[in-house]
């Protein structure tokens, strides 16, 4: 009997308490619905924001999280007056999954599409994690639609990570557990499988998310010369991702800022949402000071 997998649970963190103007899904061509929300200053819109001068802060989570992990960023962010427009990626949090390959390049272009979808010209990027290797690409692919970019435990290759072998093996676990449910033994036991825990779509979907970590970036450090904006580059004193692999993407991108969180791990947005949302507030201030 295939063993049961352990889902990732994550500590807690605090949801966002800024105004929602909006929540809604954009569809994607492949017919993935990613969710979207825009939070916004009190007494204020992201209309008006955008028409004062404050372009919108784009927030990209990490794998297998949600938006709502950046909730006291997303407070600060919009206390300073700015709008924030944070979505779920694909086959998180409240997004679907929809039918292309997965990819980071795919996730870079849905963020694309939603802040298209929104008449924003262009954005303040903030990513996390996965969130940051999106960030990444879309200031290297699309540079005339990013105006700064705060990178957080970012890596260009799964080599730049220390625990890919743990990801590799949990990724499997999840598999054989929904295939065996599915094409073998227990598929003829007397079990209604959407009493299982994990659910067999749910535990499919993670060890998706999982393996994409393993196999994917591959982003060669050259090309991050292309970033033209203002980026800072952050990551925690014992961050999972290897400081040869943080120190290689602040020296490949021009000019940018490097910002080592003592005594912290990998998920900063948790373990230090101040010093997170300064570093995002100084990022784009050093871009206003550019324009």
């Amino acid at each position: 009997m295939a063993a049961r997998p352990q889902l990732h649970f994550p500590s807690p963190y605090l949801l966002p308490t800024a105004p929602l103007e909006r929540a809604f899904f954009h569809v994607t061509p492949d017919g993935a619905k990613i969710a979207t929300y825009v939070y916004v200053p009190a007494a204020s819109s992201l209309d008006q924001t955008v028409a004062q001068g404050k372009a919108p802060a784009l927030l990209l989570h990490g794998n297998g999280e949600e938006h709502g992990i950046f909730g006291q960023v997303i407070d600060t962010i919009c206390e300073s007056g700015r709008a924030v427009v944070a979505i779920d990626s694909r086959a998180q949090g409240r997004s679907t999954r929809g039918t292309a390959s997965l990819s980071y390049e795919l996730m870079a272009g849905d963020a694309l599409a939603v802040f298209g979808h929104l008449g924003v010209d262009a954005v303040h990027v903030v990513g996390f994690s996965d969130g940051a290797i999106e960030a990444l690409i879309i200031g290297r692919d699309h540079p005339d639609r990013v105006l700064s970019i705060l990178s957080i435990g970012a890596n260009l290759t799964p080599d730049g990570v220390d625990d890919s072998f743990e990801m590799e093996s949990a990724s499997r676990a999840l598999s054989d557990w929904a295939d065996y449910w599915t094409k073998g033994e227990g598929a003829a036991r007397n079990v209604d499988t959407s009493l299982l825990n994990p659910p067999i779509d749910q535990a499919r979907i993670t060890a998706e998310l999982l393996h994409l970590m393993v196999v994917e970036p591959q982003i060669p450090a050259e090309s991050l010369s292309a970033i033209a904006c203002p980026t800072t580059v952050m990551a925690g004193e014992f961050d999972e991702i290897k400081r040869e692999e943080t120190e290689l993407i602040w020296r490949s991108i021009p000019e940018a800022e490097l910002v080592i969180v003592p005594g912290c791990g990998h998920t900063l947005p948790k373990e230090a949402p101040e010093q997170v949302a300064k570093a995002a507030l100084a990022t784009i201030a050093r871009a206003e000071r550019i324009s």
